[in-house]
């Protein structure tokens, strides 16, 4: 294999952990899972955008942010803002008093459509403003922080707050967000109807695609010299400064990148589930998507997918089984992984997995082609190089 290939791939072991997550999201869900179920596991994988960023920023980077959610919701309320256009149409909205505009617009008593809302007829537009918003803001945030050196707990609890400040500004913005109920009733995609089974059979593989290219481009970012000096920044950070490099752009490019990440997950998911509101935007939504990487692994991006998944599965499940009980279930498993298992899925496949595989993988010698061991050997101190004499 061309040696920057295989760097980039993650040897012979990552090109083979992306082989086997690609065969589950691509063929054993689809293949084992029916219509709602599957767009239920789109769902999760949304999520894996973000815990995918969060590999590189918080993993790599050592830059914790709790307010990933900000990012995840800006790229939806973005897609819904076009969607929820696309679904007014004047005659869809003839009833209303004023037939064009978004129902809740008409139920706050607004009879035009609002300046911010305009650009938004354009599908390209859209795209753009997908990833470009929340980059924007992840810049302006970066920049204001990075610069003047601020780090640790007090970057994680200033994105905590702005996180906060726009779920406030959100709920408040009735007529112009639709408040705390989001932006909802999404039908069609430029005239697409994706609400049916077929076409989220679609959107599932669109958004694993999407997820695919993300996890290649993280990939690529910590085979190259970025990542190196990620590593180098989050364990000596000051050494590396004194080395020359410019480390608050660094920081500020993986942040923007994470952010970037993140809007895509929240695009995806305003067009698989139809909706967008607040509740993704807050502190509770941004610290379980720490929790999704944490589980599968902040130093692994198939990691942080398996993560997504697994939480988002047990939660799915025990709300299920156990309605009463369930957010102590929930509470119980990110426990025990954090105790027991601190470095995620990820970790516990180097410790134990690799080790059982080359188990599997070794084949004794047969009994009849190995003589007996001579009685100084059976106190030798190297047991294993004498076993496999004849």
């Amino acid at each position: 294999m061309n040696p920057t290939l295989d760097k980039f791939l993650g040897g012979k072991q990552g090109a083979i952990g992306l082989a086997v997550l690609a065969t589950l999201i691509l063929v054993v869900f689809p293949l084992a899972l029916d219509a709602f179920r599957l767009n239920m596991v789109g769902k999760y994988l949304t999520y894996a955008f973000v815990a995918v960023g969060l590999v590189l920023c918080w993993g790599y980077g050592g830059i914790l942010s709790l307010g990933q959610g900000m990012f995840f919701g800006l790229g939806g309320y973005c897609m819904a803002m076009f969607l929820k256009l696309e679904a007014s149409d004047p005659e869809s909205t003839k009833i209303q008093s004023t037939p064009g505009i978004p129902d809740f617009m008409d139920w706050n008593q607004i009879t035009e459509l609002p300046m911010l809302w305009q650009p938004f007829h354009s599908f390209g537009f859209t795209l753009l403003a997908v990833i470009g918003v929340p980059v924007i803001l992840a810049l302006v945030i970066g920049m204001a922080m990075f610069k003047r050196r601020v780090g640790d707990v007090y970057f994680s609890i200033v994105t905590q707050a702005i996180a906060l400040i726009l779920t406030v500004l959100i709920i408040g913005q009735q007529g112009l967000t639709g408040g705390v109920n989001g932006i909802t009733d999404l039908k069609t995609l430029l005239g697409w109807d994706i609400r049916d089974d077929s076409s989220k059979m679609i959107l599932y593989f669109i958004n694993a695609f999407l997820l695919f290219g993300c996890i290649l481009l993280g990939r690529f970012i910590l085979a190259s010299k970025l990542g190196r000096l990620l590593m180098a920044m989050r364990d000596k950070e000051e050494r590396v400064r004194f080395s020359g490099y410019d480390v608050a752009s660094f920081k500020i490019f993986v942040f923007c990148v994470a952010a970037a990440f993140s809007a895509i997950g929240g695009a995806m998911f305003a067009l698989q589930v139809g909706f967008m509101s607040p509740s993704f935007v807050g502190i509770v939504p941004s610290i379980e998507m720490v929790i999704f990487a944490a589980v599968g692994g902040r130093m692994s991006l198939l990691g942080a997918v398996y993560g997504a998944l697994l939480v988002n599965f047990g939660k799915t499940y025990f709300s299920e089984t156990f309605p009463e009980l369930w957010l102590y279930l929930m509470g119980g498993l990110f426990i025990a992984v954090v105790m027991y298992f601190p470095n995620g899925i990820a970790g516990l496949w180097e410790s134990h997995g690799r080790k059982w595989l080359g188990k599997l993988s070794r084949k004794p010698a047969p009994l009849a082609a190995t003589a007996p061991l001579p009685e100084a050997a059976a106190t030798s101190s190297q047991p294993r190089e004498l076993e496999a004499t004849p």
